[in-house]
């Protein structure tokens, strides 16, 4: 028997059915869809941080950060330019990181050139110094420029007008860049140094989404951004569908909204059913096999001949990658970027517990702990309400008990987490669905 008809996967894939069908009933099909729109979403990103975790033994807790590079490919690729701020100052800003760069290449090329002593060191202080004043002489003022033109609705330069659906590999390439950025520097420490690296690093990114305007109008957000599918309002001055709403005795707003949401759907579903299909034909092949055994025994792959280096970077390059694309379908899915939400507790801590919940080393698990992760983070707050608020029936208002208690109910997130986690690592270490 396949992994995939496993009958205790099944099973557990049918239980979380079972929660989100429940939803449906018990509250609303929008309510429902939207929880399993985003369910899809963290599977994906749960997905990417097993490749790294389960298959290499990577420690990447920098998962927000190329999360965020995917949500800013799609104002760089979808967003339409704004032709004024390319006028006042587009060419300078691009010129500034050209500038930029070429400053970091010249260094390491005279660095790797030069023979070691004082006079390599003193030179390349001063590349780096001249390099460094004409990038921000030329870039200040192009960034200035670009910023002043309209800062209410624009001040920003915009993106390349493309479909919104073209930004979702663009995410995962942007993700794959930096994380190859970061493999090249940080790939090799120990374990915990390349944490503290990952992490950094996803916070500086964060830093610059917010500060940066010129790039995605930083903490003003871009609103808007383009979808892939059609708009509820749209779709309510549809003649054809407000036939076949009348036909089924549907509200059109309700049937809109839930027809909205079942077309994200219907794209997040190919989507991870592509990447869990690419997985699963990795993981069983020579590569996963090969990628295992460096992973429970670096000296022995090396011994053996294999590059644990390379390969750790071209894991942690795939993982990062998925990580992107589930950041711009994402945002994509919310239509606005807003940098002040990445936080590493949502987009790291309980991608995290995704993983370890579902099982680590196995696709199938990830998947299934994106799903339950995401329901229980949802709903488990109005769950412990209703709770908190069925024990205090017998109090008086305003009794101080009754009011503590109401108040924690606002915690009981973090209190289940935590609660799944101990219960998870004490009864089934190894997750819902183990690793074979």
């Amino acid at each position: 028997m396949t992994r995939g008809f496993d009958p205790k996967i099944l099973m557990l894939f049918g239980l979380v059915a079972i929660l989100f069908v429940g939803t449906g009933f018990v509250q609303s099909w929008n309510t429902a869809l939207t929880i399993f729109n985003m369910g899809l979403v963290s599977a994906i990103m749960a997905l990417g941080v097993n490749m790294q975790w389960g298959y290499a033994g990577l420690f990447n807790v920098g998962v927000m950060g190329f999360v965020a590079l995917g949500g800013l490919a799609t104002v760089l690729v979808s967003v339409e330019p704004v032709p004024e701020a390319w006028s006042a100052g587009g060419l300078q800003v691009i010129l500034g990181l050209v500038l930029g760069a070429l400053t970091i290449v010249g260094a390491i090329l005279l660095w790797n050139a030069m023979p070691k002593g004082r006079l390599r060191g003193l030179v390349m202080l001063v590349v780096l110094l001249a390099g460094f004043t004409l990038f921000r002489r030329v870039f200040d003022v192009g960034v200035d420029a670009v910023e002043s033109i309209d800062p209410a609705s624009t001040g920003f330069l915009g993106g390349l007008g493309l479909p919104i659906l073209l930004a979702w590999p663009v995410g995962g390439l942007l993700a794959a860049g930096a994380a190859w950025i970061i493999g090249k520097t940080a790939l090799g420490l120990r374990s915990d140094y390349l944490a503290i690296a990952t992490l950094g690093i996803a916070e500086i990114i964060i830093a610059v989404l917010k500060n940066e305007d010129w790039l995605a109008r930083g903490v003003k957000n871009v609103t808007g951004i383009d979808r892939p599918v059609p708009y509820e309002v749209d779709l309510q001055e549809s003649e054809r569908f407000l036939g076949l709403v009348s036909n089924i005795g549907a509200d059109p707003v309700t049937a809109s909204t839930i027809t909205v949401k079942l077309l994200y759907a219907a794209l997040f579903i190919l989507v991870l059913g592509l990447l869990i299909w690419l997985s699963e034909k990795a993981w069983n092949s020579p590569w996963g096999r090969m990628m295992r055994a460096i992973r429970d025994n670096e000296v022995s792959a090396a011994a053996m001949g294999k590059d644990v280096k390379s390969r750790h970077l071209q894991i942690f390059i795939l993982g990062s990658a998925v990580c992107g694309v589930a950041g711009a379908m994402m945002t994509t899915l919310d239509s606005q970027l807003v940098p002040g939400t990445y936080q590493p507790l949502r987009f790291t801590f309980l991608i995290w517990v995704m993983v370890i919940v579902g099982g680590s080393g196995n696709n199938w698990g990830a998947v299934l702990g994106g799903f339950l992760i995401w329901w229980l983070w949802v709903q488990v707050e109005p769950l412990g309400l209703l709770l908190m608020q069925g024990l205090t029936a017998g109090m008086a208002d305003g009794n101080w008990l009754r009011e503590h208690l109401l108040d924690s109910a606002a915690h009981m997130r973090l209190l289940t987490m935590g609660m799944i986690l101990l219960l998870v690592l004490r009864f089934s270490p190894r997750g819902l669905i183990p690793e074979r």
